[in-house]
């Protein structure tokens, strides 16, 4: 049997361990039930992986995601390890050859999402197989209590009943006191041994500043901060528009989200991690294997949906040690728009009710029939065949997908795209000439900027709505265009699929996971309440009321978030706060002795004393064995 420390170096090329990981590996590979707590950052799938490939056998990984769990499979196979996703792109007949290669394959990792382990086919195979660990990833969703919570998760206990002698780890980055206790609970814990590292992050200053220009506070967190950047959006449209913004200030900038193709995401992730470009502006899609070390700032200019979202997001700032910020802008409209985005589109359960009779009406599924059919599904027609809001029917749909009631899946790549061939001057000549689709080209060159330059995902119905006129006509329009050799045209009527994981009961149907919903959405009404508490108070530290919400109380303030530096200012007088801006202005670019200071200052010996002696005190700056000083972070 391998040493762990043997397979880091092996396949990760690492010598040491990072915090806690070690003590959890020699845990698991005790055969132990062990709970895993560690921030962002902290390493969580080498506390699995590594006691997997020290055990004989395959280690059956549950995941709530499927990109996270694509991931990490194509991770470990460019480390020559062999693992496999289950994921819902595959159909009910695949499974069996798929599930054959794990029992006889010499597979050393099965990610499965937990709806899978519903079907009898996979819990059948799992028997045979020799199981050597059993992983659950973002462990929070087992627990009414935590963040995104999945009743699906419950259906866990099924592998511990399926494989009875394995044990098994339980592993998240954020979960308060009663989230843990949920966990270990319902995942029938035997002697849990719970690992929890502590949530201070001593380098990482947590920021809040009030202002009403959130693009200019933006420009001067840049400018001050010249290192990589991530700032958090709440749209997709906003990615693009920012980024361009900064790009044509001269920060070089790029963009991140959801509805971007699988080789934009490469080409834009690959230009940021490289520091290719300094600025990431992204929606909260991108997050999910980020391992960047020197990420300076992480800004959030509109406000996350709860304190563990941002704890996580904000955790992406500072991974190599050295000091980091994570702020948020916030200003007078802020509590109501959070309020208006998380709270004014959360579905009831007579909704929910209607959007999935609706559903099994628009897909025609006769009642008691339904499972495991997969469904084309274009969601704009789909709200205007029935007029519903599209927002509280996409939040609707979302809530049937975490209830395991249907499945969707976005395929975002298969949106539409057009490209125009020819110049501005020769299509303005092709307008006059076919006045009968003038307004909807001239619509589609209003709503698409670039459109001359590179191929553009486009949306019909939009265009319809804006052209006023049908999607039908738009689409024909099109299919014209690219006849005529004017555009270059990718046409795909649908975005997305949707599976039915239950028969159709109706009512009934949604009865069962009626509790369920509305837990949920009280939790999010209290997610909301407790970020607008963060952002609010200005007289407790930052970090503390962070560590304070995951359960640490005994803690100090950290001397560098926003509120303790307004503390910190208001009890110096005007000559010791400009004392300590001159000392730290000359302590950014090198370590220095006093002597050296006093030279390179205009501070009297005097006040420089005081100065060193009071930055000293607040921890701000330290004293190197060569006796000079240098910045704490």
């Amino acid at each position: 049997m391998k040493h762990p420390l043997q397979i880091l170096e092996q396949y990760w090329d690492f010598t040491n361990f990072k915090p806690l990981q070690e003590d959890i590996i020699n845990s698991v590979i005790e055969g132990n039930d062990t709970f895993a707590l560690l921030p962002t950052g902290g390493g969580k799938s080498l506390c699995f992986q590594i006691p997997a490939l020290v055990k004989d056998g395959i280690c059956i990984v549950i995941s709530p995601l499927i990109a996270l769990m694509n991931d990490q499979v194509t991770a470990l196979k460019e480390r020559n390890i062999k693992a496999i996703a289950l994921t819902s792109s595959y159909k009910y007949d695949e499974l069996s050859t798929l599930l054959d290669n794990c029992i006889y394959g010499d597979y050393k990792f099965l990610y499965l999402s937990p709806e899978r382990l519903q079907q009898d086919i996979v819990q059948e195979r799992i028997r045979q197989m020799n199981v050597s660990l059993i992983a659950v990833d973002e462990a929070h969703c087992i627990s009414q209590w935590g963040n995104d919570f999945r009743p699906a998760y419950k259906n866990i206990t099924l592998l511990r009943e399926l494989q009875p002698s394995v044990n098994c780890i339980a592993l998240t980055a954020s979960a308060k006191p009663e989230v843990v206790v949920d966990i270990v609970k319902e995942l029938d814990f035997i002697d849990a041994k719970i690992f929890k590292k502590s949530f201070y992050r001593k380098n990482l200053a947590y920021m809040v500043f009030e202002t009403e220009d959130k693009f200019y506070k933006i420009q001067q967190i840049l400018k001050k901060n010249k290192s990589s950047s991530i700032i958090y959006v709440r749209n997709r449209k906003s990615t693009l528009e920012l980024s361009k913004a900064l790009s044509n200030l001269g920060f070089a900038s790029t963009y991140y989200h959801g509805g971007l193709t699988t080789k934009e995401k490469d080409k834009h992730f690959s230009n940021w991690l490289n520091n290719r470009v300094q600025v990431m502006v992204a929606t909260n899609a991108f997050g999910m294997g980020i391992d960047k070390p020197d990420v300076k700032t992480v800004i959030h200019i509109d406000l996350p949906e709860s304190l563990e979202s941002y704890f996580q997001e904000a955790g992406r700032a500072g991974r190599n040690g050295d000091k980091a910020f994570a702020v948020i802008l916030k200003n007078k409209n802020d509590q109501e728009k959070v309020k208006n985005q998380f709270l004014s589109v959360l579905p009831d359960v007579d909704f929910i009710k209607l959007v999935y009779r609706k559903l099994c009406n628009y897909f025609q599924i006769p009642y008691g029939e339904g499972a495991y059919i997969t469904n084309n599904f274009n969601f704009n027609i789909f709200c205007k065949t029935y007029e519903f809001n599209s927002i509280l029917a996409y939040n609707a749909i979302l809530a049937l997908d975490r209830s395991s009631v249907l499945v969707l899946t976005q395929q975002f790549k298969r949106r539409s795209t057009v490209q125009v061939l020819i110049s501005n001057t020769e299509l303005f000549h092709y307008i006059e000439k076919t006045q009968e689709i003038s307004t909807i080209i001239k619509s589609i060159l209003r709503t698409y900027g670039g459109i001359f330059d590179q191929e553009v995902k486009i949306n019909t119905l939009l265009i319809a709505d804006k052209a006023n006129t049908s999607e039908e006509l738009v689409i024909n329009t099109l299919i014209k265009l690219e006849k005529d050799k004017i555009i270059a045209l990718d046409l795909k009527k649908t975005d997305a699929e949707i599976t039915f994981i239950e028969p159709r009961e109706d009512d009934k149907t949604i009865n069962r996971i009626a509790k369920t919903i509305e837990t949920q959405n009280k939790q999010k009404v209290a997610h909301v309440k407790d970020i607008i508490g963060y952002i609010s108070d200005d007289s407790i530290c930052k970090s503390q009321q962070l560590l304070k919400y995951f359960g640490e109380t005994d803690t100090s303030p950290c001397l560098i978030c926003s509120v303790c530096i307004t503390k910190t200012k208001k009890a110096l007088t005007d000559t010791q706060t400009n004392g300590i801006e001159v000392v730290i202005s000359l302590l950014q670019k090198e370590a220095l002795s006093s002597r050296e200071l006093l030279e390179q200052s205009t501070l009297t010996e005097t006040e420089l004393t005081k100065t060193i002696q009071l930055l000293l005190e607040i921890n701000a700056i330290t004293l190197t064995n060569h006796n000079t000083y240098k910045l704490a972070y």
